[in-house]
């Protein structure tokens, strides 16, 4: 592919025209989160919708739909470059289709990678230009249209956790030298990491866990263990078990009516496990909806990672549904419980970016998880976050335990069953595919028993197979989607041929 001019990182600033080139490699990886859920008869799950809706309009968000798009490419750019460590031609080509769509990369005019700074700005043909800038622990930050920084004060919040290199797994990186856990087939097993890292998938992080222990890993080239990769929505189901964790510690009830402040009508009567269902109501054009028009205006479902303040804008949407009755994929209700978690956590006086590492991360081990906000600090973590493939093996091993981890409880009791079980809006919507906490239950895996997942854009995936005691994570880049699912599938039937069933 040709370029505008030749990529180093022997100078602080770089100034390139375009990143991205002609698509050699056929269609992108689709920008739907949900692509690879099997649907009902799409007629069939609009029209039940349309009988349930209650009365009301849709205004859609402000501003320019490339200007948000090329907010979303700034921000793509920023992290993979200085927080992954991937070559910007690389990233632009390859890396987070979901809130800049390739097609519209093309459009910027002129790309500034600073390193000095550690920011990235694109300039667009009608002179508006998008940067977006690596800001301590919470990642990389759009800045609003017009300004040069963003509105509140970042800080760099470091782990509390023993030396991981002489810390056994799972609290630390060090791998016990001992035999193979006995009925488990370990060729199968080689064979199955083998497969999953065709390099034609482009994954990056693939590790495999049998009763919290690692036995299967691989990366591919230039990143390892400590790398942490675009994760997207698996954040969403980070974002359940922040308030899960709240829950366990007393501040909120899962079934209590959510206390979001701006709602002083009927928005009250909806719980804290209603949204965790995606199943709020909350009124909202998501690329996912079924009637979904992509000549409409841009969709709150992506403004909610590319406008100013996420929360102010999640909090102020109408209803659609009354509570519990209709599911749709839609960014506004993790969206709103990331605003619940904040309003709780600081009405505690505690620090709210510091948060997620002292009462959760630190706990588990975990060490190279990046939470990006908006300009005002409010968590995006519906899909802004970037994790390591052993961080994501040691959330799923905790659900495995039951929210349990080295005697303690962390999650509540019950939570996991909860996180489990189909939404009932779902499953009444024909689509049984989604469950609580933010989980899916049903991805279209070649798994044979029950399991659970978090699911993001671009395939990835912490896959949970109680039966068999499975963690599956697989991270990759997001022009690999397509080819690097093909490679899961055919990994994960080695793995059900590898690890046989035992008791839950």
């Amino acid at each position: 592919m040709a370029r505008s001019n030749r990529l180093s990182r022997s100078v602080p600033v770089i100034v390139l025209a375009s990143l991205v080139g002609a698509c050699e490699t056929g269609e992108p990886a689709d920008t739907n989160e949900a692509a690879a859920a099997p649907l009902d008869p799409t007629d069939a799950l609009i029209a039940r919708g349309a009988a349930l809706e209650l009365p009301g309009t849709w205004e859609p968000p402000p501003g320019e739909r490339i200007d948000h798009y090329t907010a979303g490419f700034a921000k793509t750019l920023c992290s993979a470059v200085f927080i992954t460590g991937l070559e910007p031609a690389d990233a632009a080509e390859n890396v987070g289709y979901f809130t800049s769509p390739y097609a519209e990369r093309a459009v910027v005019t002129d790309t500034i990678i600073d390193y000095e700074n550690r920011s990235v700005s694109l300039t667009l043909p009608t002179g508006v230009t998008r940067t977006a800038r690596l800001y301590g622990s919470q990642g990389c930050v759009t800045h609003p249209i017009g300004e040069d920084g963003i509105r509140f004060q970042p800080s760099i919040v470091e782990p509390r956790t023993p030396d991981p290199a002489t810390t056994p797994w799972p609290m630390g990186d060090a791998l016990p030298d001992t035999p193979a856990p006995p009925g488990i087939d370990m060729e199968r097993v080689r064979r199955a990491v083998e497969t999953a890292m065709d390099p034609e998938g482009m994954t990056l992080g693939f590790v495999v866990t049998y009763d919290g222990r690692i036995i299967g890993e691989a990366y591919g080239d230039g990143v390892g263990v400590h790398t942490p990769f675009e994760s997207w929505s698996m954040g969403k189901s980070l974002t359940g078990t922040l308030m899960a964790v709240l829950i366990e510690e007393g501040t909120y009830g899962l079934w209590q009516r959510a206390p979001v402040p701006e709602w002083t009508d009927r928005r009250r009567n909806i719980r804290i496990a209603d949204i965790m269902r995606m199943s709020s109501g909350i009124r909202i054009v998501a690329p996912q909806d079924p009637d979904y028009d992509p000549d409409g205006g841009y969709p709150d479902h992506l403004y909610l990672y590319t406008g100013p303040n996420a929360f102010e804008w999640a909090a102020s949407r109408p209803r659609q549904w009354e509570p519990n009755t209709v599911g749709r994929y839609r960014n506004t209700d993790p969206a709103l419980i990331n605003y619940l978690i904040r309003l709780g956590v600081e009405g505690r006086g505690e620090d709210y970016h510091a948060f997620p590492q002292r009462h959760l991360f630190d706990r588990l081990g975990i060490r190279h998880m990046v939470m990006e906000t908006d300009p005002h600090g409010n968590f995006l973590t519906q899909g802004y976050e970037l994790g390591s493939a052993r961080d994501w093996a040691r959330l799923g091993n905790l659900y495995l335990q039951d929210g349990m981890w080295e005697g303690g409880r962390i999650l509540p009791e019950g939570y996991v069953d909860y996180a489990f079980e189909v939404a009932p809006a779902w499953e009444a919507d024909g689509r049984p595919i989604y469950g609580g906490g933010f989980l899916w239950r049903d991805l279209g895996f070649p798994i044979p028993d029950d399991y659970a997942a978090f699911g993001g854009a671009g395939g990835q995936y912490t896959i949970m197979i109680p039966a068999r005691r499975l963690v599956i994570v697989r991270l990759g880049k997001y022009g690999g989607a397509r080819p690097g699912g093909r490679a899961l599938n055919a990994a994960i039937e080695l793995l059900m041929e590898a690890v046989p069933r035992g008791e839950e």
